[in-house]
């Protein structure tokens, strides 16, 4: 898919100006408003899917080249539980196809870094271990659900993970493979790490982690959340 390809945007046009409105309101007034017009079923299956998300897995993808795999690795990190979902803009802005997010970016936060150093920082500063994608890797994909808290990181198609990126790596896992083929698309590769890091884990978002996505998913429920909340129109 090209980067110019239709329906394809950039990560501040990805971000739904729903998830822009109702941030912008304290998580308490959303859910005091909006709570009683949605029905206990659905109040419930939002707070059921939150309670099993992660904080304690996340994605860095460097500098994606490709929309498709920038929206598929969006929708695996949805698929697993996986809240944010950071990005290196080294020469490119991200660009993910909306119809292959399939509405995923309602819920991931996508975090973009302009430089290296600053995504790692970042990580590390949240006590993150940064492990490589790399077909010599020491560790297996179950090997990754042993890793407290796990940064996985992901390279450009095109150019794979940045050599400076990679030296900040404590550690780099393989995907095991029996065919002629030597490595694997890299949204494909995501979805198969990410499906081995979950395994085993409660969900670790805090309460008032938990209370602004449920309040985002009260705003999206409510067909007059705008007009009840005194949104402008």
């Amino acid at each position: 898919m090209r980067r110019k390809s239709e329906g394809v945007v950039n990560a501040d046009e990805l971000v739904p100006e729903l998830v822009r409105r109702v941030e912008r309101h304290d998580p308490e007034r959303v859910i005091a408003t909006l709570e009683s017009f949605v029905r206990q079923e659905r109040r419930d299956r939002i707070m059921s899917v939150l309670s099993r998300r992660l904080e304690s897995v996340a994605v860095l993808f460097d500098s994606p080249y490709d929309p498709h795999n920038g929206a598929a690795v969006l929708r695996s990190c949805e698929a697993f539980g996986v809240q944010a979902l950071h990005v290196v803009e080294r020469d490119r802005p991200f660009l993910a196809a909306t119809s292959v997010a399939r509405g995923s970016e309602k819920w991931v936060d996508i975090v973009r870094h302009t430089s290296v150093p600053g995504a790692v920082a970042h990580a590390k500063s949240r006590g993150f271990t940064l492990v490589a994608t790399h077909p010599e890797g020491e560790l297996s994909p179950e090997s990754l659900a042993e890793v407290p808290r796990v940064a996985l990181v992901l390279g450009s198609e095109r150019d794979g993970i940045a050599e400076e990126l990679a030296a900040a790596c404590e550690q780099r896992v393989r995907v095991p493979m029996r065919g002629f083929v030597e490595s694997l698309n890299v949204s494909v590769t995501a979805a198969i790490l990410l499906s081995a890091a979950i395994r085993g884990r409660a969900g670790d978002l805090s309460p008032a982690e938990i209370r602004r996505l449920y309040a985002r998913g009260l705003y999206f429920s409510v067909d007059r959340a705008r007009e009840l909340l005194g949104d402008p129109v």
